[in-house]
């Protein structure tokens, strides 16, 4: 799968390309039925798949525009990028950033500059929802318009009659419904990031912790979860923190801290990505740092049992 980065970038299909836009964020059951479909017309006209991808997520930026607070981000970038590579319905993702002067860029110069001089699009497939130019202008009429391109939508998949969307993943994230959220997605929700030096508490109170460093976005899961973790060590269960860590630190990051049963090496610099299977508990604040380690070997219990169940 090749990856080009902005709009100086200039993918080059001279016999055109089958294409879909959106933020896929998160790589759900709907986008994944979205990329299925693609990649099946794709074949039928002997076209390679493309998908078109923001960075920032456009609400996102008008929410930083706005002075809001930022909306959930389900995955950054590089797990974004993974999980595309990871259908294998696709052979490039272009990847534009958003910013003002893409935003103010109208709906019929994104279809002649993007759509027709740089990516060629012969076929169009987007989601029953999707906008596009400034303002919102452009929709799906506009683009079944275009004479020189098929353009066609994929109705909404329904998993237990809930839309297949990234916001109902969002909320079943918040509520610390696990299970539900990996139903929507079609795996289990996952991070990944690099393994830094933290304030190796853990180590002090016999548990040592992970510190894994995620991109700066704004994530629905908080409190205490059994995970699985996968990285040049194999595969291997344990207990995770994600939140502020209250009783110990002040600031308004949220930390991705991971504990690996019966694993004794030395993590620091890897890149492993982190499987949240179960909610055990939300994140609090203890009164002293021995309460808190009653509770992270009480976590760790509890994680075991739920294994074993």
């Amino acid at each position: 799968m090749k990856i080009w980065f902005g709009l100086g970038s200039r993918p080059d299909f001279p016999q055109g390309s089958a294409v879909t836009i959106g933020n896929f964020d998160g790589v759900h059951l709907g986008h994944r039925h979205i990329l299925q479909r693609l990649k099946q017309e794709a074949q039928s006209r002997g076209l390679p798949v493309v998908a078109v991808v923001f960075e920032p997520q456009p609400q996102e930026f008008f929410a930083r525009k706005q002075g809001r607070e930022l909306p959930y981000r389900l995955s950054p970038l590089r797990s974004k990028l993974h999980l595309l590579r990871e259908t294998g319905c696709i052979d490039a993702v272009w990847v534009l950033r958003f910013n003002q002067a893409f935003a103010d860029i109208n709906a019929q110069t994104f279809i002649s500059r993007l759509l027709r001089e740089t990516l060629n699009t012969k076929y169009l497939l987007i989601g029953d929802d999707f906008r596009f130019g400034a303002g919102r202008e452009g929709d799906f009429a506009l683009l079944q318009s275009q004479p020189d391109m098929v353009t066609e939508r994929t109705p909404s998949v329904l998993v237990e009659n809930i839309r297949a969307s990234s916001t109902a993943i969002r909320k079943a994230l918040s509520d610390g419904l696990l299970e539900y959220a990996g139903k929507l997605l079609g795996h289990p929700y996952t991070l990944s990031g690099k393994v830094k030096h933290g304030a190796k508490l853990g180590r002090t109170i016999g548990c040592p912790t992970a510190n894994v460093q995620l991109p700066q976005h704004h994530y629905a899961l908080s409190g205490v979860f059994v995970v699985e973790a996968e990285g040049s060590f194999g595969t291997r269960r344990g207990v995770a923190s994600f939140g502020f860590n209250p009783t110990v630190s002040a600031t308004r990051r949220q930390k991705l801290e991971v504990h690996l049963f019966d694993f004794n090496g030395d993590l620091y610099g890897q890149r492993i990505r982190v499987r949240f299977l179960h909610k055990l508990r939300d994140e609090a604040k203890f009164d002293n740092i021995d309460d808190l380690k009653k509770q992270i070997w009480a976590d760790m219990d509890a994680a075991r049992n739920w294994m074993k169940a």
